[in-house]
């Protein structure tokens, strides 16, 4: 009998092509879609809500399983993932720092609750349309996760959480081809999904997080001081869920200079300014960290370290603190180091693992 593999199919092009290549090297493919999310539907089709939480989505998904041969189904996770991403989405922004969803959702959802659902199944592995590599590394049986082999596409930053065993069921089937590849193999096959844009947003999120966040969480913008660093009022902010480290605009102050958001104090539910310089840093803290090459960092370690999606990599070197955490020393200071984004360490194109920005 072939490997069972299940896909999630949100309805784009990388998750329907990986669905293709897969029946191509001859598994047995099962497609499914989380329904994550209410479905809202605008009376414009430009503003309709979210790109994986559509009726849209999910005829986009069904239509590309039909075309392929499929069995296809939808799957109700709104509870699970409001209990997770959301309740982390929304905690973390009362707690002053700013999350990184996807990387949650990676990590609960697509291969923690979806994957047991999948081995329930009898099938052997996860699939998605992540640009992402996962290889073995013969010298230790351990998996590796590496870049995908376009740059511009490159997603391996939101995956570092992944454990051992999460890895060795996973399969990215579009991580070996550039985006342009991928769009070509969906028009030779005839997906419907080939030319379709691809989402910005974060996918529960109908347009800005902050009018999200206020009904949700009405508590993240309750009025505080503005300070600058040795603690003088200059103004009033609405909220710190409505600031992030490194924001210039919006700020509402007139002193002559311009002055930027340097830290989000929630003890004292204010937000501290001052200069741009000194928004640079030359270390932080990570908690939460994961390592992916091998068990557990027992010395310092050179590395190139990115401190958000789409920031370029800088040299810095790792080293292992008490419980868990690392202390990430950069070789020149970096500007706005944000807490609660994730910190991730490479090597080339190998990733090293990560962490959350302490």
């Amino acid at each position: 009998m072939p490997t069972r593999v299940v896909v999630g199919m949100s309805g784009g092009v990388d998750s329907s092509v990986s669905a293709a290549l897969l029946i191509e090297a001859g598994y047995e493919v099962v497609g499914v879609t989380l329904r994550v999310w209410p479905w809202e539907e605008p009376a414009e089709e430009s503003r309709r809500f979210g790109s994986c939480c559509s009726p849209e989505t999910v005829d986009d998904a069904r239509a590309v399983a039909r075309a392929l041969g499929i069995p296809y189904y939808l799957l109700n996770y709104e509870h699970e993932f409001d209990r997770t991403v959301i309740s982390d989405f929304t905690r973390e922004y009362l707690r002053g720092r700013t999350p990184t969803p996807c990387v949650v959702c990676n990590r609960q959802v697509k291969f923690g609750s979806l994957l047991r659902r999948t081995l329930a199944w009898e099938a052997d592995y996860v699939a998605t349309g992540h640009y992402a590599r996962i290889e073995a590394d013969p010298a230790t049986g351990r998996m590796l996760l590496r870049k995908g082999v376009d740059p511009a596409k490159d997603q391996s930053y939101f995956l570092w959480p992944l454990t051992q065993e999460q890895l060795r069921r996973a399969l990215f089937p579009v991580g070996r081809l550039t985006k342009a590849e991928v769009r070509a193999r969906a028009r030779a096959l005839g997906l419907r999904v080939a030319d379709k844009p691809e989402s910005q947003e974060i996918c529960f999120v109908p347009g800005d997080y902050r009018a999200f966040l206020r009904a949700r969480e009405p508590e993240a913008f309750r009025p505080g001081p503005i300070l600058d660093p040795e603690g003088r009022q200059l103004g009033e902010h609405r909220g710190l869920a409505d600031y992030t480290v490194g924001q210039r605009k919006g700020l509402g102050l007139a002193v002559g200079r311009p002055l930027y958001v340097l830290a989000l104090d929630p003890v004292r539910n204010a937000v501290v300014v001052g200069d741009e310089a000194a928004l640079a840093r030359d270390r932080l803290v990570a908690t939460d960290v994961n390592v992916i090459p091998f068990e557990r960092l027992e010395r310092p370690l050179a590395v190139e370290a990115r401190i958000r999606h789409g920031h370029p990599p800088a040299a810095a070197l790792v080293r292992p603190l008490a419980d868990g955490e690392v202390e990430v020393v950069f070789a020149t200071p970096q500007r706005a180091v944000t807490p609660g984004q994730s910190v991730v360490f490479y090597r080339g194109d190998l990733v090293i693992g990560g962490g959350i920005i302490r």
